[in-house]
């Protein structure tokens, strides 16, 4: 489902635009459809049909995104298992400092080695409703105030949903624009599509998957993300901070022996040197199975405190979910394995 099938159904019942973001807003916000103030009833601002489908509404919006699973974690963090209507998975992380991780596809085509959601490649895109639903069921457990469009998938892939939940949520949703980061490995369309972004619309913050200086090796860490030079990349990125006034954040998810050697850190700093950017280190969050592993804390602050140094803003970040063996698709993977053998243990016992 997207955002623009719920407006048109609001409209189809004679909605007004004011009544159709009065409905938005109220679902965005974890709110009641027919919230309105403790003065005023739903029949003083809605019309009758409106008022009359909202219970089925609410319930169709509530099968986009259920919890199957919550996983706390010590750092206060929680990745959340999320079933879809279709009985597909995905994965949301609750943050730290009122944050939220969504998913945008189920799977993802990019298949990063390091990464246990690109095992399974892309299995569907996700609608833009069901994108938003995720922050809602976000905003159910605890305030919010910022979007991460990081979790399963790769965002550029599934451009126009994508976009349109930012759209809402940076309207009547309420979400500072700044504080909606779109991540990416970077993509050409992305960058096409964000200059074409009219002056006054929401215009999300930008996240780029870095992870090395060197073409080859990104090649190989991401052997399907389009082939973009990573300092080209930095300069497109550029572009667009100082178009918006927001920082680039790349990411860097370091990995034992791959991308955590000094030559690396004196790159990082001479491709970065006088950018409007900050680099986020994150250690890998270890998958059974995929042969990587995450260095030192102290190796990771070293290395993070020698880019500060030379005037890189850099952040090292905990990987949430580390304590729980919940990495970017664990959760789902696991969940898949269970149903698996429940499934072989059925046959089973009706052979």
């Amino acid at each position: 489902m997207r955002v623009a099938d719920i407006r048109q159904r609001l409209r189809d019942l004679g909605a007004k635009p004011c009544h159709e973001e009065r409905v938005l807003r109220a679902w965005t916000q974890a709110l009641a459809l027919d919230h309105g103030t403790r003065r005023q009833r739903s029949a003083d601002f809605l019309p009758l049909p409106v008022r009359e489908a909202l219970p089925a509404l609410a319930g169709e919006l509530a099968a986009l995104a259920r919890v199957r699973s919550e996983h706390p974690g010590a750092d206060g963090s929680a990745r959340l298992l999320v079933d879809l209507a279709d009985g597909q998975t995905v994965e949301s992380v609750l943050l730290p400092r009122d944050g939220v991780c969504v998913s945008t596809q189920v799977g993802c085509a990019v298949g990063c080695v390091f990464c246990m959601t690109g095992q399974s490649g892309l299995l569907r895109q996700l609608g833009s409703a069901e994108i938003v639903a995720q922050v809602v069921l976000a905003r159910a457990r605890r305030p919010l105030r910022r979007v991460v469009f990081m979790g399963m998938g790769e965002p550029a892939h599934n451009l126009d949903n994508v976009l349109e939940a930012i759209d809402l949520l940076g309207t009547a949703g309420g979400v500072g624009h700044k504080n909606l980061v779109f991540s990416t490995v970077g993509d050409p369309r992305v960058f096409e599509r964000f200059a074409r972004i009219p002056a006054g619309s929401v215009r999300p913050a930008l996240a780029l998957s870095l992870h090395t200086t060197r073409a080859g090796l990104r090649a190989e860490l991401l052997p399907r993300a389009p082939r973009i030079d990573p300092a080209e990349l930095v300069e497109q990125g550029e572009r667009y901070a100082r178009a918006t006034g927001y920082p680039i954040q790349y990411q860097w998810t370091l990995l034992e022996g791959v991308n955590d050697g000094d030559a690396e850190v004196e790159a990082i700093a001479q491709l970065l040197a006088g950018k409007y950017a900050m680099m986020n280190f994150i250690p890998y969050n270890a998958n059974e199975g995929l042969g990587f592993a995450r260095p030192s804390w102290e190796r990771a602050a070293e290395m993070a405190a020698r880019l500060n140094q030379r005037g890189i803003l850099t952040r090292l970040r905990d990987s949430a979910g580390q304590d729980v063996d919940g990495g970017c698709g664990q959760l789902r993977a696991r969940s898949a394995q269970a149903d698996a053998a429940a499934g072989v243990v059925l046959k089973r016992m009706r052979g």
